[in-house]
């Protein structure tokens, strides 16, 4: 059998200690506004990692842009409201609303500046290797009369200029909204005017100029890329005959995208409709500004906007960096990743693509994005058409625009299934999605609930009733991520497929809670949020230091997105300070402060950032032996150790008993995450983050999985040799 040893003490090294009378008298908490803009730190840092191929790192910088607007839109909007309400309660770390709002704009005005400069060399050396972003000097004269005909028939009839007087009232520039103002004189009068132009999102963020990318004997020839934007002020002049044109300058706007809602709402769909519409036209949150912007426009700007409490970024780069995603797409295969197709798992094809009859034969897990989400769309599929199938349930967080799923439960509906499908109208910036996904499903004949009014149900759960030769039988499946075609291509996940009869009685007592609000007495297995999930979670870290005060093996090993609850810290402190060691594998934010003599120092916390996105949720407990063990208590989870998660949402826990699954999912996904040191950060007791130091014998664990044979393939895998084992190896290498 094939391994890899990595040695606990050397490789992956742990952080730094804390430095003598630093953190020890700050709070035991790191804020998590700040803890999340440290994420989007390093989330910014893969794009200026040399490792990686160009267009992934400018892949990068788009998805850092993308993260700090919905960060602004909703979490800095939501700092703004509380300090204009005069509302003072603080933050896990004693911060006050106006405090963390001092903090986080210092800290962002260095990340937008970081952003700037590595936009500035990924733009260089994009046209070193043949893509020209905004550099109209590569534009021959031919591609002019190209721009300027494009110009005239596809942006000039959609786009509307407005004075800026009396008598025409201030346009409204919606959330995301990219315009311009252009400063002009009348030749005939020589009267100043502010004209606007909002720039239409139907349109495109860049234009490809044709004609000139064509490479000769396979070498890629070049793209050249305008931006909409700097085409509007290079014919500007053809907008405004009779002016002239004093300066122009470009602007974006960021509004409060939050939605809030009344628990007495009495028609949730409706209010949800009018909610999405007022979203629109919340409160400006940030205003993004050229830096050579005309001084007496820019006051306009500001004075029209409302901008109070909003941050002002000025820039002389780039504004609106989520829009580099179009540039990504550009076909260059010699500038990304090499191609990856997911495999689908080979249990499902030994029995002919008959999930029913393998998941009867022995419980399953597949991790996504190694191995297929197709088997999760066959799976509803299957029930769909299958006759013995007379029940399908189904919770809907996240569907995505084109979801195969949802085409399946509605397939199944025609076919005269029972099909209950239990669709969150309050998942963020999915809202009107869901909606119109509701819609249909109930055209077709589907149950649709809406579950809670104040919780939200983020439990990823599907269960398929079907009738049999020894009676009814239900086959569930349990996820840690959504039901989405396209982030199960990009997030990391697990699918748990099982014929269990406990867990079937369970899930079908979550779904009666959340469509006819029966609380589930009795659960046999699943642990159900707010019922009782963080009691149980608690039971375990207890049951640790109960171990630990016994002299027994006693280790907890976590891996979740986030980590925000104080009585989950707490809880963990207090094991840290038994004796207990912690793992924690946390993505996101932790406010979680480690390595503090006294009172964290057994705990360490390690963020992965690479190709994929981690996402799974999954607890694991020594139970009294050395771990990893098969003796270990297993849990996989829809929910983050996050406040909300514990006691706002309906959440499931759901432990891992088969021999087979608990093996794959501990000493192969958990284990693989802890030994990952290509891609991972330690967070250090001030805060900050630092990489892991590879030695001799680097590991990265998205390579791993993607060079192995399936994890969910042959039951026995493991044991015969096909997927190299991972170990730890204790004591210290010499």
């Amino acid at each position: 059998m094939s391994s890899i040893e990595i040695a606990t003490t050397r490789n992956p090294a742990p952080p730094p200690a804390p430095q003598p009378g630093g953190a020890g008298e700050e709070s035991p908490y790191f804020n998590r506004e700040l803890s999340w803009l440290s994420f989007n730190e390093r989330v910014l840092a893969e794009a200026a990692n040399e490792a990686y191929p160009l267009l992934e790192r400018l892949r990068f910088l788009s998805i850092s842009g993308s993260n700090l607007d919905e960060f602004m839109m909703i979490r800095v909007a939501g700092l703004v409201g509380q300090a204009q309400r005069g509302i003072d309660k603080v933050a896990i770390d004693g911060r006050t609303p106006t405090q963390q709002l001092a903090a986080i704009r210092e800290q962002l005005a260095m990340i937008s500046e970081r952003q700037q400069e590595i936009w500035r060399d990924l733009r260089a050396l994009l046209a070193e290797a043949g893509i020209h972003v905004a550099d109209e000097h590569r534009v021959d004269p031919s591609a002019h009369e190209w721009l300027e005909q494009y110009f005239l028939e596809e942006i000039l009839p959609i786009i509307t200029p407005q004075a800026l007087d009396p008598a025409h009232p201030f346009p409204f520039v919606h959330n995301e909204g990219i315009g311009l103002l252009f400063t002009l004189t009348r030749d005939i009068d020589a009267e100043q005017i502010i004209e606007m132009i909002l720039i239409p999102s139907a349109l495109p963020r860049f234009v490809r100029v044709p004609g000139q990318q064509e490479g000769s004997g396979g070498v890629p020839g070049e793209a050249i890329y305008i931006s909409i934007a700097s085409l509007v002020q290079r014919y500007a002049a053809k907008l405004f005959p009779g002016f002239t044109i004093e300066g122009d300058g470009l602007f974006r706007v960021l509004r409060d995208s939050d939605i809030e809602i009344e628990e007495e709402a009495e028609d949730l769909v409706r209010t949800f409709r009018s909610a999405i519409q007022r979203r629109r036209r919340g409160q400006v949150i940030q205003l993004e500004l050229e830096e050579d912007f005309h001084p007496k426009a820019e006051a306009v700007l500001l004075e029209q906007l409302g901008v109070h409490e909003a941050a002002v970024i000025k820039t002389d780069g780039m504004i609106g960096l989520d829009g580099l995603a179009e540039i990504v797409g550009e076909d260059r295969p010699d500038l990304k990743f090499d191609a990856y197709s997911p495999r689908y798992p080979e249990r499902i094809r030994e029995h002919d693509g008959d999930a029913f009859s393998a998941i009867r034969e022995k419980d399953i897990v597949i991790h996504h994005p190694y191995e297929s989400f197709e088997v999760v769309v066959d799976f509803i599929r299957q029930a769909a058409i299958d006759p013995d199938v007379v029940a399908i349930k189904q919770t809907l967080y996240r569907a995505g625009s084109q979801s195969a799923v949802i085409n399946a439960l509605i397939e199944a509906a025609e076919n005269g299934k029972s099909v209950t499908a239990v669709v969150e109208l309050k998942a963020r910036f999915d809202e009107e999605q869901n909606l119109k996904w509701a819609t249909k499903l109930e055209r077709a004949g589907v149950q649709v609930i809406y579950g809670f009014t104040d919780w939200k149900t983020h439990a990823k759960t599907a269960m398929v009733v079907r009738r049999e030769e020894e009676g009814f039988r239900t086959y569930c499946h349990f996820g840690t991520g959504n039901y989405h075609p396209v982030t199960a291509k990009i997030y990391t996940d697990l699918s748990f497929f099982t014929a269990d009869p406990k867990l079937g009685r369970d899930a079908a007592k979550m779904f009666n809670f959340v469509t006819g609000y029966v609380e589930p007495h009795s659960l046999e297995k699943i642990h159900i949020a707010p019922i009782d999930l963080r009691e149980e979670i608690y039971r375990r870290i207890d049951n640790e230091i109960a171990n630990a005060a016994k002299g027994k093996p006693a280790a907890i090993w976590m891996k979740c997105n986030q980590i925000t609850d104080q009585g989950m810290i707490d809880r963990l402190y207090a094991a840290s300070d038994a004796g207990v060691s912690v793992e924690l594998l946390i993505r996101g934010i932790c406010c979680l402060r480690p390595c503090i003599e006294g009172m964290s120092e057994n705990i360490r916390v390690k963020s992965i950032i690479g190709r994929f996105l981690e996402h799974s949720r999954i607890y694991a407990f020594a139970n009294g032996h050395a771990m990893p063990s098969p003796k270990a208590a297993v849990f996989i989870s829809s929910a983050d150790l996050m406040e909300r998660n514990l006691d706002r949402r309906v959440e499931s826990l759901i432990p891992i008993d088969n021999r087979t699954v608990h093996d794959q999912v501990l000493q192969q996904v958990l284990l693989a995450n802890m030994l990952d040191t290509e891609q991972s950060w330690w967070l250090n007791a001030d805060g900050t983050y630092s990489r892991v130091d590879t030695d001799a014998k680097p590991f990265n664990c998205h390579r791993y999985f993607m060079t192995n044979p399936s994890l969910s393939g042959r039951g026995g895998s493991l044991e015969a040799g096909g997927v190299p084992k991972l170990s730890l190896r204790k004591g210290r290498a010499g």
